[in-house]
């Protein structure tokens, strides 16, 4: 087995595939449970009339515990009223944050271009920093315990062992055959943390090198599984497992953590799609009945694309002119369905149920009280 030292770079890396067995009993039954949840997951995002709406919402839930595990900590409320409003004053975490939806929604995007590689990679990290990076030229990167300040690994330094294992991971991404995706998905995550090709920002963009290889392999259609809830809230384990394999080559419980945590997120994800549905659903009824002389199908859609919206939102969707817009968003408000909210100098309108439904343990809402008389 490879000789593991963290206070020296860690230079030897195996190339992949892992040498180990990465297709155990175990692992094959649980990445049947996994591809299962994905799966439907995958189905119910397709069921949703207008599935664009769930990229409003579900990266920004995504964007905000990902950078959490990072210590990169703001409020999912600060984080939806920044994306109603970029150009708002905002905590610095907080823009940090939002920027990890963007390199997503960006990534996403670039697929339809060309598949995952390490420019791929390179631009996501970009994004998430807002700053021009390359891939680590100069040694000194260590990673420390936080508490002790002791090394406990230190990533592969030499330029062309990089730029092999560099290679090396970009074509295992890509490559047809092998093990299953899910699988590889694991075994991918691991690697690219254990090369850390750049100073800062790997984990971040490691994780969303997750959700877009789903997508790329077809096992998604959009980005919005919810991977980093699971990861945080096993935060130690996933640090744990990432090191086992470093220090003794522990694939399975790495590979058997990543798939519980497909399969939990995804099944999660699903759920909460369906409850979000439900809400829209129950709010166009209302809607019909409390306000019929303002409502739109395409101002209800909007309603769901975030939590947060803004007359310049109705303005730039063609739904009405800057007067007509704030007369709808007052109406909306005085129904009680929005709730106005000061921002700096914008004023926002906040579609409570909405968020409350996002950020809820359950995947229930409170329902509209008997519509009321007609306005």
């Amino acid at each position: 087995m490879t000789t593991f030292n963290p206070d020296k770079p860690f230079d030897n890396l195996p190339l992949l595939p892992p040498a180990a067995d990465i297709e155990t009993k175990s692992i094959l039954k649980k990445t049947t449970a996994a591809a299962r949840a994905l799966s439907e997951l995958k189905s119910v995002s397709a069921s949703i009339p207008n599935p664009l709406l769930l990229v409003g919402s579900i990266p920004l839930l995504e964007a905000k515990v990902s950078s959490e595990i990072e210590n990169i900590v703001t409020t999912s409320d600060d984080l939806f009223q920044f994306a109603a409003d970029e150009h708002a004053d905002a905590l610095p975490a907080t823009k940090e944050a939002y920027r990890y939806s963007v390199a997503l929604k960006g990534g996403f995007a670039a697929l339809n271009a060309r598949p995952l590689s390490v420019a791929t990679a390179t631009l996501i990290c970009q994004t998430l920093r807002g700053a021009e990076i390359q891939v680590r030229k100069m040694p000194g990167t260590i990673i420390a315990d936080p508490s002790t300040r002791k090394a406990i690994y230190t990533p592969p330094s030499d330029p062309e062992r990089l730029k092999a294992l560099l290679r090396n991971w970009e074509q295992y991404v890509n490559e047809p055959g092998g093990a299953d995706h899910l699988i590889k998905m694991a075994v991918m995550h691991y690697q690219f943390e254990a090369i850390h090709p750049f100073t800062d920002g790997n984990g971040r963009t490691g994780r969303i090198l997750n959700i877009l290889y789903l997508v790329q392999h077809g096992l998604l259609a959009l980005p919005v599984l919810y991977l980093s809830r699971y990861i945080l809230e096993n935060r130690q384990a996933y640090y744990r497992h990432i090191r086992a394999v470093t220090e003794r080559g522990a694939w399975e419980p790495w590979i058997l953590y990543m798939l519980d945590a497909i399969e939990v997120t995804a099944t999660w994800t699903s759920r909460r799609i369906l409850a979000v549905q439900e809400l829209l659903d129950h709010t166009r009824e209302h809607l019909k009945a409390i306000l019929p002389g303002i409502y739109t199908h395409e101002l209800l859609e909007l309603m769901f694309s975030q939590p947060y919206i803004r007359i310049g939102n109705l303005i730039d969707s063609g739904i009405a002119a800057r007067d007509t817009a704030s007369s709808y968003l007052r109406k909306l408000a005085a129904a009680g369905v929005l709730a106005e909210r000061k921002k700096g100098r914008t004023k926002l309108f906040q579609h409570t149920k909405l968020l409350n439904l996002l950020l809820a343990r359950e995947h229930t809402f409170e329902k509209y009280s008997q519509h009321q008389s007609k306005q």
